[in-house]
């Protein structure tokens, strides 16, 4: 086993997931094998973790799971971070003991994460009103016709809004889950549990409070696997689309489309995701100067570097280093 990690202790550690009859009992569990697990290699400073009944006395979940829980709504006034982990119905009201629970954490600073259906729990309660969300993709049209205050956002895996995040159907709260530790414990703690789970840590994409993840194509991502390792190998070079379609064996028109098809983006896009996302691996984990994360990361220059932080993230490489640099001690 790897030697325990030294995390900086978190100001609330309790994660309170909710519970409900006709639990959805897939994302229900990931929540309790992320944040309930004992885990002695992350160090004593990991997460502590509870169950809420949002109903009284014994509850179902699908499959005909029969389950009690640790206490009620009131463990939500003591969580750091509350998960609602899917819904019984996007039609099913949601209580308003429940909402009134949510609305205080939220307004004392707790952090709330939905999975799936769980947004409609959320927008219920007025907390994605004016900010981006996501839920799965058979549910997005409906969020978007009954909340047209909030931005819903399709085709991505998960939103962060700061203190509320979102993610999409089923397997995008374990997507969720490791970018939230990532944002607590840094990318080592998250790869670590990423790597136990068997599963990749996620970290592409991101701008400012909204990280975005688009859902690849399986089909067409596979047969450009190849291509898109070479690209994130050679960072720097000059990655034209006609010298990556000859590469690929393809004409230019057709290789834009099926690159496009396959990630969601064109390939300039996608090249400067992987980009940033080498250079706040660099800046989080390690003691290189900026002029040498932008070497390292394929900008070239410190003002390049600086002009797609400024873009994108909305900050400067000093200033995420002082954020997310190396959070242990």
């Amino acid at each position: 086993m790897p030697n325990p990690l030294s995390l900086r202790p978190l100001p609330n550690p309790l994660v309170v997931a909710i519970a409900y009859d006709q639990l959805c009992t897939f994302e229900f569990g990931i929540a309790t094998e992320i944040f309930a697990l004992p885990r002695p290699e992350m160090g004593t400073n990991w997460y502590r973790f509870a169950v809420a009944g949002v109903d009284a006395g014994n509850m179902r979940a699908a499959g005909g799971l029969t389950f009690s829980v640790d206490g009620g709504l009131d463990l939500l006034a003591e969580a750091g971070t509350i998960i609602i982990p899917g819904w019984r119905g996007t039609d099913a009201p949601v209580p308003q003991a429940l909402i009134d629970a949510l609305t205080a954490a939220h307004a004392r600073g707790a952090r709330l994460l939905s999975f799936c259906s769980g947004a409609f729990v959320l927008a219920a309660a007025g907390l994605l009103d004016g900010q981006r969300a996501t839920t799965h993709w058979r549910y997005t049209d409906t969020l978007t016709a009954r909340h047209p205050e909030i931005r819903v956002s399709a085709d991505v895996l998960y939103v962060d809004a700061g203190t509320v995040l979102t993610s999409a159907g089923t397997a995008a709260g374990l997507d969720l889950c490791l970018h939230l530790i990532r944002r607590d414990f840094g990318p080592e703690a998250a790869n670590r549990v990423a790597r136990r789970l068997v599963l990749p840590a996620h970290r592409d994409g991101g701008q400012a409070q909204f990280i975005k993840q688009v859902v690849p194509r399986p089909h067409e991502s596979g047969r450009l696997g190849a291509l898109l390792d070479h690209m994130r190998e050679n960072l720097g070079a000059d990655h034209s689309a006609a010298s990556l379609a000859r590469r690929a064996g393809m004409s230019t028109r057709t290789f834009l489309r099926r690159f496009e098809a396959a990630t969601g983006m064109t390939p300039a896009r996608w090249l400067l995701a992987q980009r940033l996302g080498k250079a706040r691996d660099l800046l989080e984990e390690s003691d290189a100067s900026v002029e040498e994360v932008a070497a390292l990361s394929g900008f070239g220059t410190t003002g390049t570097l600086r002009h797609h932080f400024r873009l994108h993230l909305a900050t400067t490489p000093a200033a995420y280093r002082e954020a997310f640099g190396r959070r242990v001690g």
